[in-house]
């Protein structure tokens, strides 16, 4: 309320925590932004402090190569995984992807370690499990779709309480619900073939050749699946706009 007893109007704003320099929002964000959000993005590893919620809508972490369990070596770790505990806490509709999943899940109590399979590179399908049908946010996109995946770790012990909405052929978790409002995604529905390019520096083109995987390939496949994987993640993002804005999104839509 104002000092005057008038109502302030809901937020349109989500906070993006963008935990490394080369996985910005990028199509996720653009896609948010076309549903009514106004994003504030902020860049821990650069400096910069985290904002509180208040004010914001919701909360979406990106990915990176940082692991969950840095906490020691990187200290803003630590502070996102507060910020992802305020958040269940307060009940903001929250979205980790990558290692924004893990943080989720290691700040709740899950467990977040290397896969014991190795690295996960390229187009999979996502193996939804029967809870995806009526949850909240991914019961409108629970069909068959692939998700590009690029990830050494993985939430191996969901937390206690927590959904596993999708896995992998192999069993790994993809897709969980990690609290009522908070939702994490190993797959990287932000990603186009350009910005997973940024991510296949000589190191880790040598890497990937050591485990019979073509990078050129990969991108290639990226690149070649574009229109599918608009189409399987856009709707995505508009479901957690309707999440987080709520009545908020009209009243942005209709402002002249």
């Amino acid at each position: 309320m104002t000092g005057d007893g008038m109502t302030l109007p809901p937020t349109l704003r989500i906070l993006v925590v963008q935990p490394e320099l080369d996985d910005p929002p990028h199509l996720f964000g653009r896609w948010l932004e076309e549903a009514g959000a106004e994003l504030e993005v902020v860049h821990p590893y650069a400096g910069d402090a985290l904002p509180t919620l208040d004010g914001h809508a919701g909360l979406l972490v990106m990915g990176g190569a940082p692991s969950a369990n840095d906490d020691e070596l990187l200290p803003w770790i630590g502070a996102v995984k507060d910020l992802l505990r305020d958040a269940v806490a307060e009940d903001v509709p929250t979205l980790g992807i990558c290692l924004g999943h893990q943080l989720l899940g290691a700040a709740l109590g899950g467990r977040v370690a290397p896969n014991p399979r190795g690295q996960q590179v390229g187009l999979l399908e996502t193996g939804w499990t029967d809870a995806a049908g009526d949850d909240p946010l991914f019961a409108g996109v629970a069909t068959p779709r692939r998700g590009v995946h690029f990830n050494d770790d993985l939430v191996l012990e969901p937390p206690p309480g927590a959904v596993v909405l999708a896995r992998t052929a192999q069993g790994e978790l993809q897709v969980v619900r990690h609290a009522p409002r908070a939702w994490g995604v190993q797959l990287h529905p932000e990603v186009d073939a350009a910005v997973v390019a940024t991510w296949v520096s000589d190191t880790e083109r040598a890497r990937m050749a050591e485990r019979g995987i073509d990078a050129d390939e990969v991108l290639e496949s990226i690149a070649a699946a574009r229109a599918e994987l608009d189409h399987a993640w856009a709707p995505l993002a508009a479901g957690f706009a309707d999440l987080a804005l709520g009545p908020a999104r009209g009243q942005g839509q209709d402002a002249p």
